[in-house]
Order: C-alpha cells, then structure tokens, then sequence
C-alpha cells in the first residue's frame, strides 16, 4: 500500500519553505493551489480551515491542500505557535487530488508524537540552516528534505490506516521524553561552547526553532533549573578554573572570558554561587 501511495507523489516540486511565530491572526482567509504543509515546532493557536475552527498546538501537522482554504488565529498570545511552512506542488498520491492529502480521520489536522514528532523537528531545523546558506545544490537538498517529509507523512499514513500494534505505544510514548531529553542536552552543550558569548533566552529559542516559553518549561523539568540560571551556574564554574589556572588575568579580564562585561555584577554573582569573592579565591590559589 505504501509504495502504491508513493508511486506518483515523489518527484515534487519545491516552492518555499518559512519558520516563524504567530503573532497575530491571518487577516486574509486563503487558499492556494499548491499543497502546503505546516508543522507547529511549539505553542498554541487556531486554524480556520475550511469553515470549521480547530485548535492547533505543538506537535500537529496541517495538510493543506489546494483549494483548501484558511486562515490563522492566535488565542494564546502568552504562547504563540512557532510554526514551520513548506509549499510543494506536482504531488499526486494514488487514488487522490493532486495536490492534496487527508488523513484517514480525513481532518486536515494529524497530532504527532514520538519518534514522528522527534524526526520533523530534526527536518525542520535542517531545512531552515539549508535557507540559510548559498551553497551550491541548496534547492536539491531542500527538496530532498520534502521528499524526506512526504515519505514520512505517507508511512503515518499507511500505520493509522492499517492500525497500529498495541505493543508499539509504549515505544512511541518513550520517544517523547527522548526528544524533550535530546533538545535539552543541545541547549547545554551550547551553553558549554558559547558561554563567554552574549546568550539571551529568545537567542536559544530562535537558535533552536523554538519558542522561549517552551524551551524553559522542558529545561525546568528536565534539570529542575531554568537555562539562565544554568548558564550562570557554568560561567561560574569556569571562571574558579580560570581563577586557578591563569593568575595573570586581572578579575575584570576573568570576568569578560566568562560573558560578563561587569566585573562588578560578576563579582557579585561568584560570592553568592560560592561564599567567597574572586580575589579571595586568587589570594589563596597564591598561597597569600
């Protein structure tokens, strides 16, 4: 069956594709005659598609057609959807519309999860560094990744149809916890690699096609800390290793290595982390 679906549908053409957050509602209710597919990275929102309002949130995938018409809402302002868009067209399934896919549910929303969910943020964030760049072949690796997107969609696909293992749902609930695990562990190596760098929280989100809400939520659960004040935790650390190393370095100059432009605020922040001030630290790696 899958192969039967995919016969047609993968020699697309590649029209766009758009990361950013919903910040205000759509004020054109529209419709293309392209397929285009929007991923929602995190936060919330609505969808008025076809008439009917639907309730979007992280993790759901919209198919919209061609002809489909429709239209952005933002009713969670505190949390607004980050979403990711990639317009292709010449997609013809079998035995559907060109163009055009539905879920089995036939609702133009499918909620993913698990190792579905962990593989489209991965491809997302692929496609928008491939934006970014003027390499040689970018519109091939581009739609290499729709391709990519669609074999994805077409398996989901085919498993909902068929019906899915009741053993396997254990397995995709534990992949959940793995991406939340896998985002986490990235914003810490970042912050292990770019501590002496200006980092600001919506820099982390932007960086990572998430929203800032989002990402301190899953960093709070995962660590029982909040990034920042992670990020302090590490500059902190390296500047006693600093400290201790390199005795030449003036405190102002220690404190710059670590991100800190004022070594007084620095300073600050060293005694309340480790009861003890910079320069008394240096004294007594002097031996003085």
């Amino acid at each position: 069956m899958e192969e039967e679906l995919l016969r047609q549908a993968l020699n697309p053409t590649f029209l766009f594709s758009w990361k950013g957050v919903r910040h205000s509602d759509e004020k054109n209710y529209h419709c293309h005659d392209y397929l285009e597919i929007a991923y929602i990275i995190s936060g919330e929102g609505q969808y008025r598609i076809d008439g009917k309002l639907m309730d979007v949130k992280e993790g759901d995938l919209l198919l919209l057609g061609a002809g489909t018409y429709h239209e952005a809402v933002v009713n969670h302002p505190e949390n607004p959807a980050v979403e990711f868009f990639v317009g292709v067209t010449d997609v013809q399934f079998a035995d559907m519309e060109a163009n055009r896919i539905m879920w089995p549910s036939d609702s133009p929303v499918y909620h993913t999860s698990g190792e579905l969910k962990l593989r489209l943020n991965k491809l997302c964030a692929s496609m928008e560094a491939e934006q970014e760049i003027t390499q040689p072949g970018r519109y091939d690796m581009l739609r290499s990744y729709v391709i990519q997107l669609l074999v994805l969609i077409v398996r989901e696909y085919c498993s909902k149809k068929q019906g899915i293992h009741p053993k396997k749902i254990h397995k995709q609930y534990s992949f959940e916890s793995v991406s939340r695990k896998y985002i986490v562990e990235k914003i810490m190596d970042y912050f292990e690699d770019h501590y002496e760098e200006k980092i600001s929280l919506d820099q982390i989100a932007e960086n990572m096609y998430l929203s800032p809400f989002y990402i301190s939520k899953i960093f709070k659960a995962e660590t029982g800390d909040t990034p920042i004040r992670y990020l302090i935790n590490v500059r902190l650390e390296k500047a006693l290793e600093i400290l201790k190393e390199d005795r030449e370095l003036s405190i102002q100059e220690v404190s710059a290595r670590v991100g800190y432009d004022d070594a007084y605020h620095f300073s600050k922040l060293f005694k309340k982390h480790f009861g003890i001030s910079p320069s008394a630290v240096r004294k007594e790696a002097d031996g003085t």
